[in-house]
């Protein structure tokens, strides 16, 4: 019986840390997926999108390859590069506050402050938009769902925000590196969006 259940966990996809294995190296080229779909720069929304979904297919053992990430990515983008144009938007406010810390302007320091939290915060909760976005779904209402939970749910938010620093991190080592971490932030944002759902 023993003998029996062992093939039985062999045929449906093997050992945990092989399937563990699988699963990361499946982020890695899903990051990389990621980073040639983000190259026109206002379409990074689009790409972690499709990127999630590929992620999530891959968790649920269902089929799927770079075919289904580009139609995912294709049917994101026609409205998420308007969401990549807000953040780049955003990041140009930022970087305006910042300018204004180093000129020493009063009150300076406190609103770059605001300034860079509140762009840290965008980004998570574009990110965790982008992780339960599905084909046909409104951004907009995306947008403002998980903006309430990346508040909410601070413990997923600031995973999140670890996944982003180890990108950061990597391009500082060598920036060819944070290519493939990008999938890694994605199932990050694909992982806390699902246990959020579970609570």
């Amino acid at each position: 019986m023993t003998d029996a259940r062992a093939g039985a966990g062999t045929e449906r996809g093997g050992s945990r840390p092989a399937e563990g294995f699988a699963l990361f190296a499946e982020c890695l080229l899903t990051g990389v997926w990621i980073a040639v779909a983000a190259l026109p720069l206002v379409t990074g929304p689009a790409a972690f999108a499709a990127g999630s979904r590929h992620l999530g297919r891959r968790l649920a053992h269902e089929r799927g390859g770079l075919r289904e990430f580009a139609a995912d990515f294709r049917s994101a983008v026609r409205r998420g590069w308007l969401v990549g144009l807000a953040g780049w938007a955003a990041l140009a406010v930022v970087w305006l506050d910042v300018r204004a810390v180093r000129a020493g302007l009063p009150g300076g320091p406190l609103v770059g402050a605001v300034g860079v939290l509140a762009l840290i915060g965008a980004v998570v909760a574009g990110l965790r938009a982008a992780a339960v976005w599905r084909p046909g779904a409104s951004w907009r209402s995306l947008l403002a769902g998980a903006a309430r939970r990346t508040v909410l749910d601070p413990a997923g938010s600031f995973l999140i925000v670890g996944g982003l620093a180890v990108v950061v991190c990597s391009a500082w080592f060598s920036a060819p590196l944070a290519l493939p971490v990008l999938g890694a932030v994605a199932a990050a944002a694909v992982a806390v969006e699902r246990r959020h759902g579970h609570r």
